[in-house]
């Protein structure tokens, strides 16, 4: 009997929305940096970049949390196998 733990690895959701949200993170943060700022219609704050760099936070958040607390999978039992 085997007493590793299997985990959802790539398949936790939390990866999927961490990544997700990280890259969307990204490409905010790099259009608030390179793209037209528009600051009159913000009030003078770069949205972009400020929503950017909070998504990158939050989606790497998740992606940490994912990997220290990984949702351990239950191993399958054979019911056939254990009934004869």
């Amino acid at each position: 009997m085997s007493t590793t733990k299997h985990t959802a690895g790539a398949f936790d959701i939390r990866n999927i929305i961490g990544g997700l949200i990280g890259l969307y993170g990204v490409i905010l943060t790099l259009m608030g940096i390179f793209g037209d700022k528009e600051l009159d219609k913000t009030g003078g704050v770069n949205a972009n970049l400020w929503a950017g760099l909070g998504m990158v936070v939050f989606g790497a958040g998740f992606l940490l949390w994912a990997r220290l607390r990984p949702v351990v999978v239950p191993a399958s039992h054979d019911d056939q196998s254990t009934a004869g």
